[in-house]
């Protein structure tokens, strides 16, 4: 039997999917880039974006491949990596 941990959080997954949303939309207005222009230089179609930005669903990989476009992936690959411990002592605070 596999026991799976779940973590507490104030944030839903919708929440957090419309957080990717309205920063992937943002970031392209920014950019001053139309969702077809977005479209384009990701190769996500233009509804699948309109549908991203207004409902927060999209596959993982065309979610990647537009914000790859908006801002680096070195940004997500962090998500990635394991948190590094807190220090716990002052002596370990100073060390490192």
């Amino acid at each position: 039997m596999v026991m799976i941990m779940t973590l507490l959080s104030i944030h839903s997954p919708f929440e957090i999917q419309q957080k990717l949303a309205n920063a992937v939309r943002a970031k392209r207005k920014k950019m001053k880039l139309s969702r077809q222009a977005l479209a384009e230089h990701s190769t996500v179609p233009a509804p699948t974006i309109k549908r991203f930005e207004t409902t927060g669903e999209i596959s993982l990989r065309q979610f990647v491949m537009l914000w790859q476009c908006v801002d680096r992936l070195d940004t997500l690959a962090a998500l990635a990596n394991p948190p590094k411990p807190t220090p716990r002592t002052i002596t370990e605070v100073l060390v490192s």
